[in-house]
C-alpha cells in the first residue's frame, strides 16, 4: 500500500497548480484505500508478483476518488471523512474538472499495463458506475423506489468497482475461469455489504466517528433501505412522514423518522441484509489456498458489518 500511495502521488502530478492543490488535499483527507487493498490482497492470494498490481490498484483508487468528487457536487455535500469536501473549499466547477482529470489519468495508466482484458474490465466498470450515478439521480426524491431499484443502484455505483478490483487481480494471475468468477463475486458482495452498512450508519452511526453528517441521506431525499422498510411496514402516519421527507428532503423531522425506523426494525433488517452479503462473500472464497492474504480477505467480510465509520 505504501508503494501504491507513492504511485498515486507520482501520477497525480500536473503542471496545473489547481489540480495539484485539490489532489494533495484529497490524498491528505485519507480514506480506507479499500478498493486498491482488495486488489493487492487478491493478487497476493493468487500469487501475483508483477508491478502491474500497484499500477492497477492506483487506477482503481483514482476512479473511486473521481466518483466521490462528482458525488459531492451532485449531493451538495460539505463534509467527508471529517473534513470539508473539495467542492466546499474549491468550488463545484474545480471539483468536477479535477474529477474528469482523475478519470482521464486513470485511463492513461491502465493503457500502460498493455492488457486488453484489463482495459475492457475498467472501461465497463467506469461506464456502469456512471449509469449508477444517473439511476441514483432518478431515484432521488422518489418515495416509490422499491428494494430492487435501490439494490440496482448499489450494484452499479458501488459493487461494480469492488468487482473490477478483484477481477483485475485474477486476470493478472492468469487464474482459471472459476477462480476469476469466484473472486469477482466476492468483490461484488463485499461492496454491497459495505454500502448497506453505509446506509445503516446514516441512521445508526455517530457523526463524529463517521466524519459525515448524520441524516445526510435524508437531507438529500435518498430512499435508502431503512426508509424503504418503513414505507413497507410502518403505520400510515409513519409512511406519510417518510414519503414527505423523501419528496422534500431536509432533516427537520429526523427524530420522528428515526423513531419509525427503530420501531419497524428497519435497522435490524438492513444489518441482516449486509450480514447475508458478507457471509456469502466469505463462503465464496473458502476454496482459495490458505494464506495470510486469504485470512485478510475473510477478515474484511467481518469488518464490513462491524465497522462504525
Amino acid at each position: 500500500m505504501r508503494q501504491v500511495d507513492q504511485l498515486i502521488r507520482d501520477r497525480l502530478a500536473s503542471e496545473v497548480v489547481l489540480i495539484n492543490q485539490i489532489s494533495e488535499y484529497i490524498i491528505g483527507a485519507g480514506g480506507k484505500r479499500l478498493r486498491p487493498a482488495l486488489l493487492l490482497l487478491v493478487a497476493g492470494a493468487l500469487g501475483v508478483k508483477s508491478a502491474a498490481r500497484h499500477e492497477l490498484a492506483a487506477v482503481v483508487e483514482f476512479i473511486h476518488t473521481s466518483t466521490l468528487l462528482h458525488d459531492d457536487v451532485v449531493d451538495e455535500s460539505d463534509l467527508r471523512r471529517g473534513k470539508k469536501t473539495a467542492n466546499a473549499l474549491f468550488g463545484n466547477a474545480a471539483s468536477v474538472l479535477v474529477g474528469d482529470f482523475l478519470y482521464s489519468r486513470s485511463f492513461q495508466m491502465m493503457v500502460s499495463v498493455d492488457n486488453m482484458r484489463v482495459m475492457q474490465i475498467l472501461a465497463r466498470a467506469t461506464n456502469v458506475i456512471a449509469e449508477g450515478e444517473v439511476l441514483q439521480l432518478l431515484n432521488m426524491h422518489d418515495p416509490d423506489v422499491d428494494e430492487a431499484r435501490y439494490l440496482q443502484v448499489i450494484q452499479y455505483k458501488t459493487a461494480t468497482l469492488f468487482e473490477a478490483a478483484t477481477q483485475l487481480a485474477a486476470v493478472l494471475a492468469g487464474a482459471d475461469a472459476a477462480t476469476e468468477a469466484a473472486v469477482t463475486e466476492y468483490g461484488g458482495r463485499l461492496g454491497t455489504a459495505f454500502q448497506l452498512m453505509d446506509d445503516w450508519l446514516d441512521y445508526a452511526g455517530d457523526s463524529a466517528a463517521m466524519g459525515k453528517n448524520a441524516g445526510d441521506d435524508l437531507r438529500e431525499g435518498k430512499p435508502t433501505l431503512p426508509l424503504i422498510h418503513v414505507l413497507r411496514h410502518g403505520t400510515p402516519v409513519e409512511q406519510q412522514l417518510v414519503r414527505e421527507a423523501i419528496e422534500n428532503g431536509g432533516t427537520e423531522k429526523f427524530e420522528p423518522i428515526l423513531a419509525a425506523i427503530t420501531r419497524t426494525g428497519a435497522l435490524d433488517y438492513t444489518l441482516a441484509r449486509a450480514e447475508a452479503e458478507a457471509n456469502a462473500a466469505a463462503k465464496i472464497i473458502s476454496t482459495l489456498p490458505s494464506s495470510t492474504y486469504k485470512e485478510s480477505l475473510l477478515q474484511l467480510c467481518s469488518y464490513s458489518i462491524t465497522r462504525r465509520t
